[in-house]
């Protein structure tokens, strides 16, 4: 016969420790990272966009400098050119130096530098 006052109750329910964070605490810490990652973000473009603006300024200083530049090139070039011709043409009775050799305006250019 059963034991007096009966027997145990069955253990039924299953008894496992609890494994980790519950799931508020993983929300939360996702929630987090993700608003730490959209202000580092944030903060990435805001560096990109002055990074680009000051590309973009210092490009506009450049370039009248560059055509200076470029300028200063073009009329060495020019004179040095001439001073070939005038080297290599000196013995050709008529030749004038820097003169262009078409006959039709549309071809001549309209600087040319004689030293």
């Amino acid at each position: 016969m059963p034991p007096a006052g009966g027997f145990e109750p069955i253990k039924y329910k299953r008894n496992l420790p609890t494994r980790g964070p519950g799931a508020y605490v993983i929300l939360g810490g996702v929630t987090a990272i993700c608003a730490f990652g959209f202000y580092r973000l944030g903060k990435g473009n805001l560096e990109k966009r002055e990074l680009e603006r000051e590309k973009v300024w210092a490009r506009i200083h450049l370039v009248p400098l560059l055509m200076a530049e470029g300028d200063r090139d073009t009329y060495r070039r020019r004179a040095a050119a001439v001073e070939r011709e005038r080297e290599i043409m000196k013995n050709v009775p008529g030749w004038q130096v820097g003169k262009s050799v078409y006959s039709n305006p549309k071809y001549e250019q309209t600087s040319i530098v004689v030293l």
